[in-house]
């Protein structure tokens, strides 16, 4: 009989029976890859659900996870879920204050980490707390408990039918329980059901066509954007292989060589400027050639004709097949969310024969609500919606969305559920967006960040960001201007271009911090913006700026982790700044 999936962990019967394979789960663990197999994967979730029964975990429980992507991750996730324990995902870079109020709020029995260090930051905030927390680690540590003793086959455990567990999930049942970054305020509990996500997956199936077999995985796994994908992968016979850090990711890359991975649109334009720098560092013909090809790239259109394909054909067999073969050359889908992609770079993406597909959706549409894909893109939008899901705008322009996405709501906090879904079930999104050719959404900014000048004109400060970032040298940009007569922006600038741009003009170059202070690199930033800004609104233009020496980061609080901006941080943390832009340019006179 056919495995009929309905709830999460069904995908692994569904997997036994369909395409058991050797390759089932990878990581990269010091350096040295680990394969679990479909068959070695199963059994270690059934041991370690039984040695989770052992020590009192049943229905309704809860066990967070702190760690970074590794298949020890994918294990106590299913062994969790199959007993209808309510997995809590933790970000590694949470601070300790948001972590003790997780771990409270969810009533927390057991939390698994990965290694030394975030035992060491989870300890003591375990210690502070009322209720008795057990740790167990995934690498041996000194003096903790090892995940081992849970993680094993006992003859003592046999008499533990994990049948009777899995009957009593529902498909309605909470399978996790996902805390918003907490941009503003105390973290929220988005409670998401096995519903949710099975019905994400297999409507968001439209994305992988045939023959991905594997799948390279960076994002966190913490947030719900790349666990959905790992169970996608899964859904579509596709083996999941997770990079050991952003520092080998090269390497992992060129050893996995996937047919599909998903990321943020600010690693594909980290990719990008890398191949641009080296395609600068070209001379002559070869030089000519590659930038003649970017030119094709940018005029990308699904429609263009037989003369554009001609000239598109020799520019993948003379440049392009050089960008697939960094990325491991065997690259069929990119899954992009989390941020707005440039229009631009999708483009040249698409040109280079590797399709990127954007998509849309928050932690509480468990996430996806519309995504591109194949047969069904248009640049700049975020895609048609999926199937079981519908899509409305407001009067002022909201994205409202309904259908079995949505949050169960928020844990303990009723008030905030039915201030989000309203009464006929539209999930408010905080969105502004619109219907590109009746059927293609097309994400303009989020409502709480647009703010109005002292002039009373609107500002959507988004649009403004994503353009100056198409600038090489703009690595992060914020434009600010809440009940001010202009906007302005912070800008960081990526220090490796400026470096190479100041050795082309013979500027000397000294340190990050004294280049953002430096009058020629002042200009050139002034003219960037003046370029940039030329087509917007008078009063949407950047009026002044300020260079800063650091890039933002997460574990600095400034982004979240999927790498947005964490605006009142940024603000915070600059206010001095922002302050004497605006008092010099009140006490500035024209000459």
């Amino acid at each position: 009989m056919a495995v009929t999936i309905t709830r999460v962990f069904d995908l692994l019967q569904y997997n036994l029976e369909n395409f058991p394979k050797d390759d089932f789960i990878n990581g990269k663990i010091k350096g040295a890859w680990k394969n679990y197999g479909t068959v070695e994967f199963c059994n270690a979730v059934d041991a370690l659900s039984k040695g989770l029964v052992n020590i009192g975990i049943g229905k309704g429980s809860r066990v967070a996870v702190m760690s970074h992507n590794r298949p020890e991750w994918n294990i106590t996730d299913f062994a969790i879920m199959q007993l209808g324990a309510y997995q809590v995902p933790l970000y590694p870079t949470l601070a300790a204050n948001d972590i003790k109020f997780i771990l409270e709020n969810a009533e927390v029995s057991v939390v698994f980490v990965a290694d030394e260090a975030l035992y060491a930051k989870l300890k003591p905030v375990c210690e502070g707390l009322a209720n008795g927390i057990k740790i167990f680690t995934f690498d041996e540590v000194d003096a903790a408990d090892s995940w081992k003793q849970l993680n094993i086959e006992s003859a003592e455990l046999e008499h533990i039918n994990l049948d009777l567990y899995r009957e009593q999930v529902k498909p309605d049942d909470i399978l996790t329980l996902i805390y918003t970054s907490g941009t503003t305020g105390t973290p929220k509990g988005v409670m998401l059901t096995h519903n949710n996500l099975v019905k994400n997956f297999q409507n968001s199936a439209v994305l992988l066509p045939g023959g991905i077999k594997k799948g390279l995985s960076f994002l966190p796994l913490s947030h719900i954007f790349e666990r959905m994908v790992v169970y996608l992968y899964m859904y579509c016979d596709t083996s999941v292989y997770y990079a050991e850090s952003m520092d080998t990711i090269v390497a992992d890359i060129q050893f996995v060589k996937p047919n599909a991975f998903s990321t943020v649109p600010r690693l594909l334009e980290k990719v990008y400027e890398k191949i641009m720098e080296k395609g600068k560092a070209l001379t002559g013909i070869k030089k000519g050639l590659f930038f003649w090809a970017v030119s094709i790239g940018e005029q990308f259109e699904f429609e263009n004709g037989w003369v554009y394909k001609m000239k598109l054909g020799i520019a993948r067999k003379l440049i392009f097949k050089k960008w697939q073969e960094a990325l491991g050359g065997n690259i069929l889908v990119i899954i992009s969310g989390g941020a707005a992609l440039n229009p631009r770079l999708a483009r040249i993406f698409w040109a280079a024969d590797m399709p990127v597909f954007e998509g849309y959706g928050l932690t509480e549409t468990s996430p996806v609500i519309t995504v591109n894909h194949l047969g069904n893109t248009k640049f700049g939008t975020v895609g048609p919606v999926i199937k079981g899901v519908e899509v409305k705008i407001a009067e002022d322009g909201e994205v409202l969305a309904r259908g079995h996405a949505i949050m169960k709501g928020y844990y303990m906090r009723d008030d905030l559920t039915a201030e989000t879904i309203d009464q006929d079930g539209w999930f408010h999104t905080g969105d502004i967006g619109q219907m590109v050719d009746g059927r293609f959404l097309k994400i303009t900014d989020r409502k709480k960040e647009i703010f109005k000048t002292a002039g009373g004109k609107y500002v959507a400060p988004q649009i403004l960001e994503n353009k100056f970032k198409e600038t090489i040298l703009v690595e992060q940009v914020m434009v600010l201007g809440e009940n001010r007569k202009f906007p302005v922006a912070l800008i960081v600038p990526n220090f490796g271009a400026l470096k190479a741009w100041a050795e082309k003009k013979e500027i000397p170059y000294t340190t990050d911090q004294g280049m953002v202070f430096n009058q020629q690199v002042i200009d050139k930033f002034q003219s960037i913006i003046e370029y940039t800004c030329k087509d917007f609104g008078k009063w949407e233009q950047v009026k002044r700026f300020a260079l800063l020496p650091k890039q933002w980061s997460i574990e600095a609080g400034e982004l979240t982790p999927k790498l947005s901006l964490k605006r009142k941080v940024v603000l915070e943390k600059n206010k001095d700044i922002i302050e004497k832009i605006y008092h010099d340019a009140e006490n500035y006179k024209t000459p």
